[in-house]
């Protein structure tokens, strides 16, 4: 559901997310979520903003992960 992606602006670092990398297929339900608090916020893409997590994966962001 690429809709319900956030954008660049929205994000802000400290926010928790769920990235998909670079070389992943961002459809694939085969992929374990990558989430990590964002660190650097870099620019939109079609595949989701692109950032660098504090532990240093850089990714697309998928969804904003909210504490439960």
């Amino acid at each position: 559901m690429s809709s319900d992606r956030p954008t660049a602006e929205e994000l802000r670092q400290g926010i928790t997310v769920e990235i998909v990398q670079g070389d992943q297929d961002v459809e694939s339900e085969d992929q374990e979520p990558i989430i990590g608090e964002i660190g650097t916020i870099y620019e939109d893409d079609p595949a989701g903003p692109k950032v660098e997590l504090k532990s240093g994966v850089v990714g697309h962001v998928q969804s904003v992960v909210h504490d439960e």
